[in-house]
């Protein structure tokens, strides 16, 4: 059943690169890069393929005005290790450096979406409207796993917005636009459709159903808005697929539904609320299906209940294959952890699944994320808190809640309560993410982990 969980994992795509947030080292020059997307959603019209018949230029207007550019300032310390070898100096040399994205206008009152990696370490954000008026920006709360930030800049005047659309809606092959500053070049426009849907890139850092779209965009481009032919948001592109870095087929878009909820989020209560359903398993296809010895190759087949989840309270066991939540069909993982990701603790799910040839429905109310856990090895895990994250200076990590391996008994007081930073080299983002890379390992393997003790020490430990 490891083997099978595997299948969790989709292999990261060749050169998946974010966008922008391109850091240059500040030397006055004017070399600065700018970023800026958009893409398409549902269109209820038939629009033939004729240049006639197609008309973006009421989106475009509608997209360059609530698109902005971002520059965010942060101070690197350079260290000179022929200086410090024969002049005994320490410390290193501050230099500025200037990176550069886009956000998108939300509000009339100023409140801007962008990347994540756009604002990431900081220390002063500036944004230029259309008009190129500029004016200091003030962070209002991140989501990391999502790449999602929320920013806020003050002005007296009424400033032109995007109006959210409903990711849920859009159809592969709908007509897209990009707008932004690649390369600098402000108020760029281009178009094109989108490819794929709950695309998962499974690149450890949360994010697992983008929005593909095969519309023109290149560095610089990150955190700008995704729009239909009508100039409504549906997402804001974060990822490219590239060999060289610049476009070369495909980009990828955090969906508008999932963008807004993780706003709504910051806005209202401070940080990201996560519910989550209570399930482990595997998408199907026709090779799960044969190892699981059903027939269906469509869906998410359980094969772990978490204790105490709403799952487990509504029913759902292990052998079940989840078909649908609420009125959204699942056929893959990222279908469901994208929709998952709409909702918050406590909201119902109406969750459609098969069991042994009988369609079932089942109402699952959706825990909160901080309680999920997971155990490996002996050790049981769990998320760390927002109080974790400021004493130890860090933004992932999951905590050893638990030890139930006897040989770690000896161990337990020097490694119950640390914190996890990673399992072989991958990132420990959170307890979902981790429990997925663990499942594939075999329990005979052993596993170097990184953790940070309650000293505040990082320390390497081997668990056979």
């Amino acid at each position: 059943m490891k083997r099978l969980s595997s299948l969790f994992l989709v292999s990261l795509l060749s050169g998946a690169t974010t966008l922008g947030a391109y850091k240059l080292f500040f030397e006055g020059s004017n070399n600065r890069d700018s970023i800026v997307t958009m893409a398409s959603n549902t269109n209820n019209r038939t629009v033939g393929l004729s240049g006639e018949a197609i008309d973006f230029t009421e989106a475009a207007e509608n997209a360059v005005h609530s698109v902005v550019h971002v520059k965010n300032v942060s101070v690197r310390t350079v260290s000179n290790p022929i200086m410090e070898y024969f002049y005994g100096q320490r410390g290193g040399q501050q230099q500025e450096q200037i990176g550069t994205g886009s956000g998108v206008i939300i509000s009339e009152d100023g409140y801007i979406v962008t990347n994540n990696h756009v604002i990431k370490d900081a220390t002063e954000l500036e944004v230029t409207l259309n008009n190129n008026k500029s004016y200091k920006a003030k962070l209002i709360g991140t989501d990391s796993k999502m790449d999602i930030a929320l920013l806020k800049i003050s002005t007296d005047e009424k400033l032109p917005y995007s109006t959210f659309a409903d990711s849920d809606q859009v159809k592969v092959g709908e007509w897209v636009l990009a707008v932004g500053n690649p390369y600098n070049l402000n108020s760029t426009v281009t178009a094109g459709i989108v490819s794929a849907k709950a695309r998962n890139l499974d690149n450890r850092n949360g994010i697992q159903s983008f929005i593909q779209t095969d519309a023109a965009v290149n560095p610089g481009n990150s955190g700008g808005a995704l729009v239909n032919t009508r100039g409504e948001l549906i997402g804001i592109n974060t990822m490219i697929s590239s060999p060289t870095g610049s476009y070369a087929g495909y980009s990828f878009a955090v969906p508008s539904n999932i963008t807004r909820k993780i706003i709504e989020d910051i806005m209202e209560f401070g940080g990201v609320q996560r519910g989550i359903l209570g399930v482990e398993g595997a998408e199907l296809n026709s090779r799960a299906s044969k190892e699981f010895g059903i027939n269906d190759t469509e869906g998410f087949y359980i094969n772990k209940i978490t204790k105490n989840s709403g799952a487990e309270k509504a029913g759902l066991k292990s052998g079940d294959v989840i078909k649908k939540l609420d009125n959204q069909k699942i056929s893959s993982f990222a279908e469901l952890t994208g929709y998952i990701n709409t909702k918050r603790p406590n909201d119902k799910v109406q969750v459609t699944y098969v069991r042994d040839g009988e369609t079932k429905t089942a109402l699952v109310t959706l825990i909160k994320n901080d309680i999920f856990t997971t155990e490996f090895k002996g050790l049981e895990l769990e998320n760390i808190d927002a109080a974790d994250k400021k004493k130890y200076r860090i933004d992932y990590g999951v905590r050893i809640k638990e030890i139930n391996n006897e040989n770690l008994k000896p161990y337990y007081e020097q490694l119950k309560g640390n914190i996890i930073l990673s399992v072989d080299n991958v990132k420990a983002t959170d307890v979902e993410s981790i429990s997925k890379f663990l499942n594939k390992k075999d329990e005979n393997q052993s596993v170097n982990i990184q953790m940070i003790n309650r000293m505040g020490q990082v320390i390497q430990v081997i668990i056979q």
